[in-house]
């Protein structure tokens, strides 16, 4: 039998390092937490490609990997690339006393690691609309005292005030009430599908101006129920013109001009920076 905390603590340097993250808590939430406990029993089902392979016994070193493991394989479910989220943990940079809220929260895995790094003093509200996976991630936090589960939707739920929205289901754009939930200096990334050709990772940071935007790179996630279809009158963007946007905004405080690389109802995307001048040319 392998020494599985060795195995921990190499995977954990494996994903600061993927992650390029100057924090040292990074690596030691991910050696902490225990992966194996979010998967529920073994043996477990990889997903490789297109494929599947069952891993050859219920030896958690199976699972201290890169690797995509199924939680509801007929619904596409799965516990999430380590690496991306990772790095996406590292770009957010949590800090203790934040308050989060986790939006795709699956069995838990990755909201536990949120959870580490928010502490002492920080709060974790995950959201999970699947019935099983939510009661499961509800009886894997269980541990976790400042976490709490909501079995429900985030589309359709007034998110509470966060430091950070930690996205992990495809939108078309986010929901106008997911951008009002951040702070003033709060960060969401969110997986963008604006069309099927185009999925985007997206990092949003709230600053005195507005909602700066960074499309940072190439990302594929379930769709978020009830904000993953465009209506009729949304202005799609290309893959260049998704890539080059830099600001989003709320129509109500700014309509729609002729930097707009995206527009859908309430929410609107433009290719132009904050810190702009009132002159300033739109990126091409």
């Amino acid at each position: 039998m392998s020494n599985i905390e060795d195995i921990r603590k190499f995977y954990a340097r494996l994903m600061a390092a993927n992650a390029a993250s100057s924090d040292p808590r990074l690596e030691a939430v991910f050696a902490s937490v225990p992966r194996e406990a979010f998967l529920g029993p073994g043996p477990w089902t990889v997903v490789a490609g297109n494929g599947k392979v069952t891993t050859p016994s219920t030896d958690p070193a199976h699972v201290y990997q890169n690797v995509l493991v199924a939680l509801d394989a007929d619904k596409g479910i799965n516990n999430g690339e380590p690496f991306l989220h990772a790095m996406w943990i590292g770009k957010l940079a949590p800090k203790p006393g934040e308050a989060v809220t986790h939006i795709g929260a699956g069995t838990g895995y990755y909201t536990a690691l949120l959870a580490g790094l928010v502490s002492p003093g920080g709060t974790v509200t995950a959201f999970e609309l699947d019935d099983r996976l939510a009661h499961l991630a509800r009886e894997n936090l269980e541990a976790y005292g400042n976490v709490t589960v909501v079995h429900g939707d985030a589309v359709a739920t007034s998110l509470p005030p966060s430091d950070i929205v930690y996205v992990n289901a495809g939108v078309v754009a986010p929901p106008a009430d997911w951008l009002k939930a951040l702070r003033p200096g709060g960060r969401m990334i969110f997986p963008w599908r604006p069309a099927e050709r185009i999925p985007l990772a997206v990092m949003v940071t709230r600053t005195e101006k507005g909602f700066a935007c960074d499309p940072f790179m190439r990302s594929w996630f379930i769709p978020c129920f009830g904000a993953s279809l465009a209506d009729l009158a949304a202005k799609i963007p290309t893959r260049k013109q998704a890539t080059r946007s830099r600001s989003i905004w709320l129509t109500r405080d700014k309509q729609p001009d002729r930097t707009a690389t995206a527009i859908f109802g309430d929410v609107w995307f433009s290719s132009k920076n904050l810190d702009a001048g009132p002159h300033a040319r739109p990126r091409k």
